[in-house]
């Protein structure tokens, strides 16, 4: 398999740091339903360890962007 088909996928710090929120934060994202309307990306479970979709996340940040950005 190519190297340019690859997902590449990131740790939760990866994450964190991306979206500049905490660990926790982000498990309220993914699971409470309070927070369910933000859409945040699901994570992959690999053995013991858990992974994002580094192109969901950018996909999902830029989602964000769009929504402060478009006129209520």
């Amino acid at each position: 398999m190519e190297q340019s088909s690859m997902e590449k996928l990131i740790s939760k710090k990866q994450v964190r740091e991306l979206v500049s929120v905490s660990a926790t934060q982000i498990d309220r994202w993914e699971n409470d339903k309070e927070y369910a309307h933000l859409g945040f990306p699901r994570r992959y479970r690999i053995g013991e360890r858990v992974f994002w979709s580094f192109e969901e996340i950018q996909n999902w940040i830029a989602c964000q962007k769009a929504k402060r950005d478009t006129p209520k």
